[in-house]
């Protein structure tokens, strides 16, 4: 025993589901190291034993060479007594152990493995689950930890003698591949009807035969149902919006690889390394002209999202087909998706045609990710499968364990706990029984999986949100209200691990404002620990309430009656959306004028720009969020430079965008408290001057992409100047952006770029998502900071 040493060596992170235990055993015999390694509910324990340079190098290769979808955080080391143990092995798994360890996402098919589906000699040849260590369900099949097999979606299926020699073989892949499986031993598919009977024939090949045919087949992936249709037939992706309820909002499509993408799109080489990825989402791209798609695959837009297959199933698919074919979520409008198979055939049996199942259950449900490229860098629309429940680390920690609850739309909750903040997959927006069910519900079993018991609870102050209802349901636990701007700004902090202060300008469509308006177009002085309201959009009614957020020719009425234009009683001065909307726009516009609850005042910039595309005839009604402003950044002419003037009121006084401002110092510190009363008035964004500018250049008979670019420039510049003016008032460095608007390429990139120009540091979202589907990550992250 002379010379040999012992050490219990802990590693936290993601390191369960991995193959860490695997790797860290193929070390031990490099190194000729005897002991063990185990999971437990911590993470993974070692005992290493022999000389202390081998023993210190297999420290070393745990904390720098981790298997590649290992996370590891925290590597400890305690010498213990040597036990002259003559071997290494993996011992079963043990519950308990110091913290909770973290749960990898799902990760798409690697190249052995499709390999090995493609290889005729193969045991898994077509084999629609083939799976290994580094690849295949991981979140979706959890159901506990320490992650066994026997705590999976997979426990049902008994290996084989065949798999159960790869999985206790140290020299295999599949070695502790806990999913492992063939075609002797694990699910298999079936070919179902509507009715829930099966249909003859092998399911892979006539479920691809059905699609080829004009038929909408639902199939059965790994986070739940899809909905897929030959994506050239117009008459079938014309049939699948008109059943599954989806008049305009584009469908994904799926290509067979990297060459079938780029027939289709535009494809950057960061959006290449999305879409071949371990996560593999939805990335949207500038569309080819003349790309095989139908035309009611992405109405109205310019780009397609698209995704390469992440599972064996998809990949088959794709071969059968040598198409691409649509393949989008399987749920009606304002639903979850569908993951349960009865579930899924009550539900969609009015909508697919048949139904590609197999008898692997589904833990877990997660919607496809969906991912753009902005100026070389990937920025997150939907953060869900492939990514969550992957941890944001924090510079600081979670005093007390803390859920927040998220917003109404784009739902997503967190979990935070010591230097983790967790945040659940995309549940959708909370709209009805089925939403709300699913909702609470991941928020059980995300909390039970990661063993967190909240003591502190965020919500948003919004008293209609049912993600606020939920929270203050909740019997002891301390609540934490987070308006929910300055969760936009408190989560682009969080995102960029900053505490602030900030100048945060939070553009979004709506928002709960204490001062009774609704908010929307804010210019915030912000920390973690608290805001100040410094500036915001112009104010003005919003006819009819909710009515106006699906109906943007209402707020074109009330811009245009705040901006004094288009008078009811003058038929030959009237606008086109005026004339489009004749029936009831002098009623909306009298209710715009008399103001009180049925036209309450909102700074939003997403009512804006709902009221600029409603003008400019790019939308007078729509059904989903977001659609007029997709559609008037879509509009602008790339080539125009110019923007409408605005004037920038407060501060010290009034001035007209484009005017620069001294940055404050970057270093300056203590901005938070009484910053925004340092300027003589609220700094106010006259978009009023906009709503002129572009009637006056519609009536001179100007092309509408040239005003929506200039529309567009000059509202970039007078966010520039208002933020400048805060900036210097509070002397403070650094700009946040954060909400859904700033999904908008073209305003961010004026914003970011014109604030860099007055030498501001600007932070944008790299993490998680702009839009509401960040707001969680936020009202954590203020609670941390807040909460006793």
């Amino acid at each position: 025993m002379s010379g040999r040493v012992r050490s219990l060596i802990r590693v936290e992170g993601v390191v369960q589901g991995v193959g860490f235990r695997p790797f860290v055993h193929a070390l031990a015999s490099r190194y000729g190291l005897a002991g063990l390694v185990g999971n437990d509910g911590g993470g993974v324990f070692i005992e290493a034993e022999g000389p202390p340079s081998a023993v210190a190098a297999l420290v070393e290769a745990v904390r720098e060479r981790a298997p590649v979808l290992a996370v590891v955080e925290r590597v400890s080391v305690t010498p213990v007594p040597p036990t002259g143990d003559g071997g290494f092995r993996i011992v079963p798994s043990v519950a308990g152990g110091p913290g909770r360890a973290l749960v990898p996402p799902d990760v798409a098919t690697c190249d052995d493995c499709l390999a090995e589906l493609f290889d005729p000699a193969d045991r898994r040849f077509r084999y629609p689950f083939v799976n290994c260590v580094t690849c295949g369900p991981r979140f979706t099949i959890i159901t506990a930890v320490p992650y066994d097999r026997a705590v999976t979606t997979m426990a049902g299926f008994a290996l084989c003698a065949a798999c159960a020699r790869e999985y206790h073989d140290p020299a295999d892949r599949r070695f502790h591949a806990q999913p492992t499986c063939c075609p002797a031993c694990g699910p298999r598919l079936s070919l179902r009807a509507p009715d829930g009977t099966s249909l003859p024939g092998d399911p892979l090949t006539q479920a691809a035969a059905l699609v080829a045919g004009g038929a909408v087949v639902a199939v059965k992936g790994l986070g739940g149902y899809h909905l897929a249709a030959d994506a050239a037939s117009e008459d079938a992706v014309a049939a699948l919006r008109a059943r599954k309820r989806r008049p305009d909002k584009a469908f994904a499509v799926m290509a067979a690889d990297l060459a079938a993408a780029r027939e289709l799109c535009e494809v950057g080489e960061a959006a290449a390394a999305l879409l071949t990825g371990p996560a593999r989402p939805i990335v949207l791209l500038p569309r080819r002209a003349g790309a095989p798609v139908a035309p009611s695959v992405a109405p109205g837009g310019p780009d397609l999202g698209v995704l390469l297959p992440y599972t064996p199933l998809h990949h088959l698919l794709c071969h059968e087909l040598a198409r691409p074919y649509v393949l989008t979520s399987g749920n009606l409008a304002d639903e979850p998706i569908a993951h349960d198979d009865e579930d899924a055939l009550r539900r969609l049996g009015g909508v697919a045609d048949a139904f590609l199942c197999h008898d692997r259950p589904i833990h877990t449900p997660a919607d496809d990710s969906v991912l753009c490229v902005f100026r070389g860098a990937p920025v997150p629309v939907r953060r869900s499968r492939g990514y969550a429940p992957e941890a944001i680390t924090l510079p600081w920690p979670f005093r007390r364990p803390v859920l927040a609850c998220g917003a109404e739309q784009k739902s997503t909750f967190c979990l935070g706990q010591g230097h983790r903040a967790v945040l659940s997959q995309h549940l959708g927006d909370l709209e009805g029984h089925l939403a709300w069910r699913a909702y609470t519900g991941e928020i059980g079993r995300l909390r039970r999986l990661l063993g967190v018991e909240p003591e502190v609870v965020a919500y948003d102050p919004h008293p209609e949100y049912l993600s606020t209802k939920y929270a203050l349901e909740l019997d002891g636990v301390d609540l934490v209200a987070v308006q929910h701007h300055h969760a936009h700004i408190a989560s682009c902090l969080a995102d960029n691990g900053e505490p602030g202060p900030v100048v945060g300008v939070a553009f979004d469509g709506t928002g709960h404002g204490p001062d009774g308006t609704i908010w929307g177009g804010e210019l915030l002085v912000a920390s973690l620990a608290g805001y100040e309201r410094a500036g915001h959009l112009e104010r003005v009614p919003l006819p009819g309430g909710v009515s106006a957020i699906r109906q943007p020719w209402r707020m074109a009425a009330a811009y245009a009656g705040a901006a004094g234009l288009a008078a009811a009683g003058e038929p030959a001065d009237r606008l086109a959306v005026a004339r489009r909307n004749a029936r009831l726009w002098p009623a909306v516009s009298a209710l715009a004028a008399a103001g009180g609850p049925a036209a309450p005042l909102t700074s939003s910039a997403g009512r804006l720009f709902d009221a600029v595309a409603a003008l400019l005839g790019v939308r007078d009604t729509v059904t989903y969020e977001g659609q007029a402003a997709m559609g008037l950044e879509h509009l602008a002419d790339p080539a125009v430079r110019d923007g409408y003037p605005v004037t920038v009121t407060g501060g010290t006084g009034s001035r007209l965008a484009g005017e620069r401002c001294a940055a404050g110092s970057p270093g300056a510190a203590g901005a938070g408290r009484g910053a925004a009363r340092a300027l003589a008035a609220p700094v106010v964004i006259r978009s009023t001057d906009l709503v002129r500018a572009v009637v006056e250049d519609l009536r001179r008979g100007v092309p509408t992409p040239v005003i929506a670019a200039r529309f567009h420039h000059g509202l970039a510049e007078a966010v520039v100047t208002a933020a400048g003016l805060v900036a210097e008032a509070a002397g403070i460095g650094t700009v946040a952006l954060s909400g859904g608007v700033f999904a908008n390429e073209l305003l961010l990139g004026g914003v970011a770029d014109g604030l860099r120009a007055q030498g501001l540091r600007v932070l944008t979202h790299r993490r998680v998502p702009c839009n509401d589907g960040g707001i969680s990550l936020g009202q954590a992250a203020v609670a941390a900071a807040s909460a006793p």
